[in-house]
């Protein structure tokens, strides 16, 4: 009877991990390139604000997204499990996981199968370098890929960089696992209610409210429309450029 519990909890259990992950949608057709060089340092900063990719935990398993796929930065932290599809000899077996750390923006200079790779309303991804070369050959520039989002999977909590000044409280939100998108923060300080927070570019969260000497906490909203709140996450002597780590999902 123990083993036939056990057995249900297993197959139960992995049925809803299948149904979590199968959740962002089936496979769709992209192409992609690469940039940043061999060491991928090329692909630091970028558009979502993240900075040192590095430092942040998101190494070089990386990629920029065209318009289509960018939503004006609102893409900022998405998953994606691409492969090489139909390239023949440029394909290499298997695939990789990248997260959306920037944007490749259009070039209307050039047609879009023949240099304007990012031009809407094609989806693209321009990977950092060492991810391209996991699914395909150096030699072929560009490739035909497979792609569907993927949870993101995270080590930690959800990481808080406050930026700013007194009543301009400007909050990079990095590391978030699930969906790894963001729909909405909300702030809170010692002394005040939660107060919903905009975004002002990339994953950086504004709140014009005088905050300081107060401890923080944060409120995350994805894309899935999953909340995760950091309780007291920044102490009350918290200095602007410090970054601060809380729950995740």
């Amino acid at each position: 009877m123990a083993v036939a519990g056990a057995l249900f909890f297993f197959v139960f259990s992995s049925l809803c991990l299948h149904a979590t992950a199968g959740g962002y949608g089936g496979w769709q057709s992209a192409h992609a390139t690469f940039y940043g060089g061999g060491d991928a340092s090329g692909t630091m900063g970028g558009a979502c604000g993240y900075g040192n990719l590095y430092s942040q935990g998101y190494g070089t398993n990386t990629a920029a997204l065209s318009t289509a796929l960018f939503n004006d930065g609102a893409a900022c932290g998405s998953c994606y499990e691409l492969r090489c599809d139909n390239a023949g000899s440029s394909c290499l077996p298997g695939s990789i996981m990248v997260t959306a750390t920037n944007f490749c923006p259009p070039n209307y200079g050039l047609p879009s199968d023949d240099g304007g790779w990012c031009n809407p309303p094609r989806p693209h991804f321009d990977m950092a370098e060492p991810a391209f070369l996991h699914i395909a050959q150096y030699r072929a520039g560009i490739v035909p890929v497979a792609y569907r989002r993927v949870p993101c999977v995270k080590k930690g909590g959800i990481r808080f960089t406050v930026n700013g000044h007194s009543y301009f409280n400007l909050v990079l939100v990095t590391n978030v696992a699930g969906a790894g998108d963001v729909r909405s923060v909300s702030i809170k300080g010692a002394r005040t209610g939660w107060q919903a927070m905009s975004r002002n570019w990339g994953m950086n969260w504004q709140s014009n409210a005088y905050l300081d000497g107060q401890c923080l906490s944060f409120r995350v909203t994805s894309s899935d429309g999953r909340t995760v709140t950091s309780n007291a996450a920044a102490p009350a002597g918290w200095q602007f450029g410090q970054t601060f780590e809380g729950a995740q999902f």
